[in-house]
């Protein structure tokens, strides 16, 4: 085939002289004619090589590789959010360069509803061609004024309008409202912009003007525009799709894998200028030598030929190249070409969407074909339709295999076996030629058949697309300030951390004097930690729920090994008689005696009893209150250690050595220190939480002494109950508060533990739902009920391994129905209330381990601290935070935390081990 580059009228040529002699034969005719053709015939194979390729430039481009320089840009566009249909105001648009020498001014009113929709009322201004050429001020005062008049013709009332420009000219975006111009086009060279801030510089004219209050919000580009002006469907509008002049796409991806996007949740839109996209190997195939010869002839040869293949501007171009062939091979118009014909550009996108429409086609052909001063036959017609046929159907299956790149990436962004996805489109070439979209649509559903893409026309991107980006961003800009005003009051400053740290150091004091304290610290009569000498085979009981533990402790040289059985205790029995429970405890024992070959042993003995006593002994321990389903009666007011005794007693054929009560911390705190000598506090944040450490004994007033030690039972959960934490309590603080079994107690714990900061953050999200700010404002019975929202969910939401898709998974389980906006929102709310809690945490720590560096008057003192409970365990950033806390409140201890294992066995051991070891070294 001979080269189609040179079209212009030979010398002598004439449209009206056609050339007879060498006129092929029919034969020769067809073959040509299908040779032509076939140039524009794509295989599946070939649009898939096209698809793998621009979806791996697509990836190099997003992770900033620039060797080798991928083919397409991938812009982020700052647009973090698609509609979600309660948008709703008044919004003013401003589009520039979108028709060439005129702007355009829209007030588009959104209503929130499908139900009720206001035409947008708009006003098209003449840039004169001074204006065009002159200054940058001079181009945007004229623009301001156009607003103005605008403006002063549909009187609005005194408020702050805010504004979305679409300005349809190359600039780098570098946020949603800022923007620079990289370089003008479309005939303007105004002066001193090029490389400014667009947006500021229309704001300073709008400064200037002075008649109106107008915020410019967003900058849009008209593909972002297409996306977010289509009608929202059943699912997620997340492609935008532009084949006009021009062809372009964009979609929502995932922001962590945005490299120019510091962002590491939620999802930015991210433009993909596709039109440049050119691989020799998967695209040089395809291309034909009409294509090499319509980018011979172009404003930019070797640039954006992707485009050249699929933009509306180029299919007429492409379909003229093709007739002159064919006419100057006598194929076509009996060889007979004319001036009009051989014109570039004189078959246009509107001609070739008349021409292939398969009910009037054939007229238009004959219509089209004489306005170009042509003669055409039958045959011709029908030719010429196969030629617009061919031409459209490859740039629509170019244009199939391009999307199915994006909607590849989008599946695997997201890890979804089948996508659902909404697709808005845009432009001249969807809007006036049916066969395009059909074609698409058949092509995308054969490269990505795992893909359930739905179609939607956008209403018109550039006026009510814009209105909604602005409407979006307006929207996310006011939920922001309402969820920062909610979360602000659990933001707590290094001065009241400072504050709560001083207020425990000062309720502790007054608690060890015996004076009114909101702690009770309580003696434990442990009087010392592991020293790493005990040794012997010792048993533990471990009473504090439904099931009950009886473990053999064996204490070497280096290792501590533990065996154990776990006994079920029957509802009867908790709810029975004080004599029933301990007698089935008795029973327990005895059974795993005899199943440890211990029969007939009188072992020592440590008691592990989870329930509020107060100890006034080492092995005394005075049951105040049953909680936890108990209520075996005869027991509250009695001392468990002899409840205990009482039931071997009655068992006569055994004897154990009952030698210690011991609270879970205590135990946590003792387990640790076998380890490390230098654990001396103990912590537990679990269901609740509670800390014990080691005080000075002349600090203990209601214990005799005043050398050694005496670790002490704070019972901080019970902190602020006299009102000293009220400046912290939040509205939420109080409604779970007041729907707990004990309101005006526990007020520490309330704010720390993992039985109480699901359901703050659950009142928290009911408290923004019914602002509209989650979940669209739609209350969910879901949300109404108390204790759905569990603790464990927060540390399955914070955990850094999960994607945004895993967070929305867990909050749909709980039947939810929300976005990707609402799940970053949930996730704001779970981290406020989580670093509070960690936060008062640490601030306790502090004062603890400060207090007992001062009481051993060091300027440096280095503790341990062993750790026990879920919440402190299975928390993706709990630990780190305290750990951080205390080390900004008390900066000359070094504080290590330990996490326990079985505290409430191994403790309860270690405690009957260490007061062993005391007892026969005061015999000696």
């Amino acid at each position: 085939m001979d080269t189609i580059g040179a079209v212009a009228l030979q010398p002598g040529e004439r449209a009206s002289k056609c050339p007879q002699e060498g006129m092929p034969r029919p034969s020769d005719s067809l073959e040509l004619v299908q040779e032509c053709l076939q140039q524009f015939r794509v295989t599946k194979i070939q649009l898939q090589q096209i698809q793998a390729s621009l979806l791996c430039s697509m990836e190099q481009s997003l992770k900033g590789q620039d060797s080798p320089a991928p083919s397409v840009r991938m812009l982020p566009t700052y647009v973090g959010s698609t509609p979600h249909g309660t948008e709703q105001g008044d919004f003013l648009v401003l589009e520039l360069g979108a028709t060439g020498a005129s702007l355009r001014v829209l007030w588009v009113t959104l209503t929130g509803t499908k139900e009720r929709s206001v035409e947008p009322k708009s006003q098209e201004f003449v840039i004169p061609q001074e204006v065009m050429l002159g200054s940058g001020q001079q181009l945007f005062d004229f623009a301001a004024h156009c607003l103005s008049e605008f403006l002063d013709a549909h009187p609005v009332e005194n408020q702050a309008l805010k504004l979305g420009f679409n300005f349809s000219f190359p600039c780098h975006q570098t946020g949603l409202d800022r923007s620079t111009l990289i370089s003008w086009t479309k005939g303007f060279r105004c002066s001193g912009v090029e490389g400014q801030d667009v947006v500021q510089l229309l704001r300073e004219a709008i400064q200037r003007q002075g008649t109106y209050s107008i915020d410019v919000v967003a900058m849009v580009n008209d593909t972002v525009g297409t996306m977010m002006g289509c009608d929202l469907s059943t699912r997620p509008c997340e492609v935008g799709l532009i084949v006009d002049t021009g062809t372009n796409a964009c979609y929502m991806e995932e922001a962590r894998h945005v490299k120019a996007v510091d962002e590491d949740r939620g999802r930015t839109c991210v433009s993909i200028e596709w039109g440049s996209f050119y691989d020799d190997e998967a695209l040089g195939p395809v291309l034909t030598t009409f294509d090499r010869a319509l980018d011979h002839k172009s404003l930019n040869p070797g640039a954006q030929r992707f485009e050249k293949m699929i933009g509306g501007l180029y299919l007429g171009e492409l379909v003229r190249l093709v007739l002159v062939h064919l006419a100057r091979h006598g194929v076509l118009f009996g060889g007979c070409t004319s001036p009009a014909l051989l014109s570039q550009d004189s078959i246009l996108l509107e001609h070739v969407a008349q021409m292939d429409d398969p009910a009037t086609g054939t007229a238009c052909v004959h219509e089209i074909l004489q306005g170009l001063g042509l003669s055409p036959q039958a045959s011709d017609a029908e030719l010429v339709q196969h030629v617009c046929e061919a031409v459209c159907t490859r740039a629509a299956q170019l244009c199939a295999a391009a999307l199915a790149a994006v909607l590849s990436r989008l599946q695997h962004s997201r890890e979804q076996q089948t996508l659902h996805v909404t697709v808005a489109t845009g432009g001249r070439v969807f809007e006036r030629h049916p066969r395009f979209h059909r074609t698409l649509k058949e092509m995308v559903m054969c490269l990505v058949p795992e893909c359930d893409v739905s179609f939607i026309p956008s209403v018109d991107g550039g006026g009510r697309g814009v209105a909604m980006v602005t409407a979006v961003a307006a929207r996310l800009a006011a939920h922001r300030r309402i969820l920062e005003e909610t979360l602000a009051p659990f933001q707590l400053s290094f001065q009241q951390l400072t504050v709560v740290q001083a207020q425990m150091r000062e309720a502790m004091v007054r608690g060890l004097r015996g004076e009114a304290s909101s702690l009770r610290m309580l003696p434990t009569y442990v009087r010392a930690t592991p020293d790493g000498s005990e040794r012997g085979d010792f048993l533990a009981l471990d009473l504090g729920g439904t099931n009950f533990r009886v473990l053999l402790v064996r204490v070497a040289e280096g290792s501590v090994q533990i065996i154990n059985q776990v006994y079920s205790i029957p509802e009867c029995v908790a709810q029975g008689s004080g004599q029933q429970l301990f007698d089935h405890i008795v029973d327990c024992i005895v059974d795993f005696q005899q199943r440890q070959g211990l029969s007939g042993q009188s072992l020592p003995l440590g008691f592990t009893f989870s329930f509020p006593c107060m100890q006034l002994g080492l092995d005394q321990g005075i049951l105040l209150n049953w909680t936890k389903g108990f209520n075996a009666s005869g027991c509250e007011g009695q001392d468990v250690v002899y409840l205990l005794r009482e039931a071997i007693r009655r068992r006569q054929a055994m004897e154990l050595n009952v030698v210690a009560i011991v609270n879970d911390t205590v135990g946590t705190m003792m387990s640790c220190g076998y380890d490390d000598p230098r654990c001396e506090m103990g912590l537990i944040v679990g269901t609740g939480t509670n800390a014990c450490y080691m005080e000075e004994l002349q600090n203990v007033a209601s214990v005799a002494g005043n050398s050694g030690h005496m670790c002490i039972n704070m019972e901080w959960g019970a902190f602020g109950d006299d009102g000293s934490l009220g400046m912290l309590s939040t509205c939420f603080d109080a409604s779970v508060d007041q729907a707990s079994i004990n309101p005006g107690k526990q007020r520490f714990e309330k704010m720390i533990s993992g039985m109480y900061l699901g359901e703050i953050v659950r009142h928290i999200l009911l408290h923004l739902t019914s602002l509209g700010v989650l979940f669209r404002g739609q209350k969910t019975q879901c949300l109404q009920t108390r204790d759905i929202f569990k603790t464990k969910f927060l540390s399955e939401i914070e955990s850094d391994s999960l994607a945004l898709r895993q967070v929305r998974a867990i909050l749909e389980d709980l039947g939810l129905t929300l976005t990707s906006d609402d799940a970053l929102m949930v996730l704001e709310v779970c981290q406020a209330v989580s670093r509070r809690a960690a936060q008062l945490c640490g601030a306790g720590v502090a004062a603890v381990v400060e207090k007992m560096r001062e009481n051993r008057g060091l300027q440096e003192l280095t503790v341990s601290v062993g750790v026990d409970g879920t919440l402190y365990k299975l928390h993706p950033h709990f630990s780190r935070l305290v750990s951080a806390t205390v080390q900004k409140l008390a900066p000359h201890c070094t504080v290590t935390f330990l996490q326990s294992e079985d505290g409430s066995g191994k403790g309860a051991a270690l405690v009957t081990a260490v007061a062993c070891r005391l007892a026969q070294m005061s015999r000696v």
